[in-house]
Parts: structure tokens; C-alpha cells; sequence
């Protein structure tokens, strides 16, 4: 299965040599100065899809071959990087001091979890995108976590946001803080402390939209959506959700003149306008433990979930108000292979998503819903928690054994390369430009051409 795509559909097997393209490496601007669509400003890229509109990444690639640079990380984290001119921040988790014994009341239904016995500190780190030297780092909270996690997951699962003046580190229940690219804390809020399902960890991500910061709190206690002024923290609206504990990331999408919140949720997809936190439209369908994250592009929203009940549906915002669960606003919805952990990605008019998280890829035309080829087995990766991401007609696919399938982004997707690094990966990777990063378990990887060549 080494480097294959199987068409399931036809049954025919393609596999083909990887491509590399010599290139030279171009560097961005002061922060004042860069264009943001050619950032990775969160952890879905600049467009909150998934793609690099102007990335053009390696296809090929080792531990000694097309590696600019690699640093050693401490502790865990699986929250992805972001990156703005030459600064990319990060968040970690280090275990310090001596292990403290677990509980005797811990939560009998995590049977499947690791507990947390170290305390940590939870750090905000800065490095330098062009060769890896570490700018700061910023201990934000230490302390004995509340809670455990499960086996796969992390303390640093929340990735950062950044508006190319302020980056927002958020650690959930250990806090939310703002500070500027020198280091400096500027502000920083408690939200509270979340109780997750099972005690499987937390790790929904903060959405940004000019100076509002959007924080979604699902979880099995009393639920919530939050929006801090970035400017000061403090709340601009708070709103209260019937909704169980959830790891989906809320996006903010602008419709209709109108900037509104998308969150997904167990019992609604909902749709809140930025300014009020008033609820425009809801649309129920979705199952219970939601991971995936929405995308959106052209006036409609794409979401879906591989729990109790497998679906991916299309909803159309024109004119969307009040309930739209079984009107025309759901222009299609399928139950075929669905994503749990992995989000969707939406490229060249395509809606991709990996059943449940294995290696299996969909791809539908986004507008109709329908299934022009494929399903397509990846060969070559298993176990992909982190989302596809896309550049120059290509589409990254990161698994948590430390392989990349690089594949190409047409109708029928061309085999270009499989990647193997030694660590595991569970964030997703991020394409700056000419410049692939991959944030593993152990180390931080910047990929690039020519870069055994400098």
C-alpha cells in the first residue's frame, strides 16, 4: 500500500514517481507590511479552509533531505502553529516536578485515558521562521491539570490566533492570553474550567474577526459562546448553548454585509451575528462528540460529523433564519464515509474529508453535494488526526505515524509523493509561501526546497 491511491469506485490502482520543482526561497515582509492571505494566521490558513492560495510546498522530503531546519520541543502539544512574517508561534505543555498520584475518584467511564500525574507549564513560544532560533518563551500558567486526557491527545491542543500585531495563546481551562510579538502579556481571562466527556481533554481553537475573539465552551457542564474585545479581553457578548461537550473550532464568515460566528454543535449548527451574539439560524443533524470543523465559501456552509450518526451536509445561508433543519436551505447532506477528527477541506470547488480518520478520501462538488470519482483509498497513511491541507494544486495529508501523502488536487487526485519524518503528528501543517511546517510530539519541522543546498 506503500505511496498508492486506489479509485474504490473503479477498482484500478494509479501510482506515479513524486515530483520536485527546484525553487528559491522568498521570505516575507515586516509584520506591518505583509499581506495576510499569504500568512497562516490559524490553525485552517488564511481562509479558514484548509488552503495557501499562494503556497508552493515541497512534495518531497526526509529527515536529512528538504529540511531547512528542525528544533527539539519540550513537553506535548498537538495545537498547530501560526505564522505571520518571520515569527511563528506555538503553544506546549512541559511536565515538571514529581508525579502526583491519580485521584481515587477519577472518572470511571475514561478508560481509555492517560491521567495527568506532573504538573505543567503551559508556555507560549515564538520562533524564527527563517531558521528555527527560538525569539521568547512565556510560561502563561502552571499547575496540576484538573482533569486527565485522552491517550492520543494533549494539554496544547487549542492552537493560537494572531492578528500580525497581538497573538492569542489559549489553553481552555488553563486560560486565554494575549500578548504582543515581543512577549509581552497584555491581557489575559479565565474562562473557567471545563468538565469534557470522559475526561478526553480539551482542544476547540479561538476564531478571529478584526477585534473580536470568538471561544466556543461545549462541554458537559454549562455550555457557552464567548466574544473578548482583543483589544482589552473583556466580553463583548456571552451566550448560553444546549449543547454537550464538543472539540469543533467556531469560524467567522462574512454573508450578506453581515459577520456571523458558525459554530457546530450536538444538537444545532448555528449560525451567531458577530455583533450581538444573537442566534440567526440554526440547522440540527449532527451527531454527538463533534471534532470536525465547519468550512465556508460562496454563501454556504459545510459540516459534518462520524460519531453516533455519520453525515456531511451543505447548508445555504441566502436568506437562512430561524430553524432550517429539512428546508431547502440543506442543499444536500450525505452519510457516506464521514470525518470525526480530521476537518474538511474545501479547494478548487471541492469539499474533501477523510472517513472517520482513516484513509479513505471524499471529494464532492461543494455546491451540489455529488460525487463525480472516487472514494479514493490512501495507501500509505493510517490513524490522520490532523486536517488536509492544500497548495499549487496539491493536497498534504499528515498522519500520527509520521508519513505525508502528497497528492494532486484534481478530479481524479495523482499520486506525488509519501513523506516520512521520525515523530508522530496530530496538528495539522501549515503552508507559508514556499515552506511547509510540521509540528510533531517531539520536534518542530520547517520543509523547504533547496534547503540541503544553502
Amino acid at each position: 500500500m506503500n505511496g498508492q491511491i486506489i479509485f474504490c469506485g473503479a477498482g484500478s490502482r494509479l501510482l506515479l514517481l513524486a515530483v520536485w520543482v527546484a525553487g528559491s526561497t522568498v521570505f516575507s515582509a515586516e509584520p506591518s507590511r505583509v499581506d495576510p492571505v499569504r500568512q497562516w494566521a490559524q490553525w485552517r490558513g488564511p481562509l479558514g479552509t484548509g488552503v495557501s492560495p499562494h503556497g508552493d510546498p515541497p512534495t518531497e522530503w526526509s529527515e536529512i533531505k528538504n529540511v531547512r531546519w528542525k528544533i527539539r520541543l519540550p513537553g506535548t502539544g498537538h495545537s498547530t502553529p501560526v505564522v505571520w512574517g518571520n515569527t511563528l508561534f506555538l503553544t506546549v505543555a512541559v511536565p515538571f516536578g514529581e508525579p502526583v498520584k491519580p485521584k481515587a475518584d477519577a472518572d470511571p467511564g475514561a478508560h481509555d485515558n492517560a491521567p495527568v500525574t506532573r504538573k505543567h507549564r503551559f508556555v507560549a513560544w515564538a520562533v524564527d521562521r527563517r531558521d528555527g532560533k527560538i525569539l521568547w518563551q512565556k510560561t502563561l500558567a502552571e499547575g496540576l491539570p484538573h482533569e486527565g486526557g485522552h491517550f492520543t491527545g494533549s494539554l496544547a491542543s487549542n492552537s493560537p490566533v494572531t492578528d500580525g500585531q497581538r497573538v492569542f495563546a489559549f489553553f481552555g481551562s488553563r486560560g486565554l492570553y494575549c500578548l504582543d510579538f515581543s512577549g509581552k502579556l497584555v491581557w489575559q481571562v479565565q474562562p473557567g474550567k471545563m468538565a469534557t466527556k470522559h475526561n478526553h481533554g480539551e482542544g476547540a481553537s479561538p476564531a478571529l474577526h478584526g477585534q473580536t475573539l470568538v471561544v466556543n465552551w461545549d462541554h458537559e457542564g454549562e455550555s457557552f459562546v464567548v466574544a473578548y474585545d482583543t483589544r482589552t479581553g473583556k466580553p463583548r457578548w456571552k451566550v448560553d448553548r444546549d449543547e454537550v461537550t464538543s472539540w469543533s473550532s467556531p469560524i467567522v464568515i462574512e454573508h450578506g454585509g453581515r459577520a456571523q460566528a458558525v459554530i457546530a454543535g450536538t444538537r444545532f449548527l448555528r449560525g451567531y451575528d458577530l455583533e450581538t451574539g444573537r442566534v440567526l439560524w440554526r440547522c440540527a443533524g449532527l451527531s454527538n462528540n463533534i471534532v470536525a470543523t465547519p468550512v465556508y465559501q460562496a454563501g454556504m456552509v459545510f459540516s459534518g460529523s462520524s460519531y453516533n450518526t455519520r453525515i456531511m451536509m451543505g447548508v445555504k445561508l441566502s436568506g437562512a433564519t430561524g430553524d432550517l433543519t429539512g428546508t431547502e436551505h440543506v442543499a444536500w447532506k450525505t452519510r457516506q464515509r464521514t470525518p470525526y477528527v480530521p476537518s474538511p477541506l474545501l479547494y478548487k470547488g471541492g469539499l474533501y474529508f477523510l472517513r472517520h480518520y482513516q484513509g479513505i478520501l471524499t471529494r464532492l462538488d461543494a455546491t451540489s453535494g455529488k460525487e463525480p470519482s472516487g472514494p479514493f483509498r490512501l495507501g500509505g497513511v493510517s490513524d490522520v488526526y490532523a486536517s488536509p491541507v492544500a497548495a499549487s494544486n496539491r493536497i498534504y495529508i499528515t498522519d500520527r505515524q509520521g508519513a505525508t501523502l502528497v497528492i494532486s488536487g484534481d478530479l481524479s487526485p495523482k499520486f506525488l509523493g509519501r513523506n516520512v519524518l521520525n515523530d508522530s503528528f496530530s496538528a495539522s501543517a501549515v503552508i507559508v509561501e514556499r515552506e511547509l511546517f510540521l509540528r510533531g510530539t517531539r520536534k518542530l519541522y520547517c520543509i523547504a526546497r533547496d534547503a540541503n543546498r544553502r
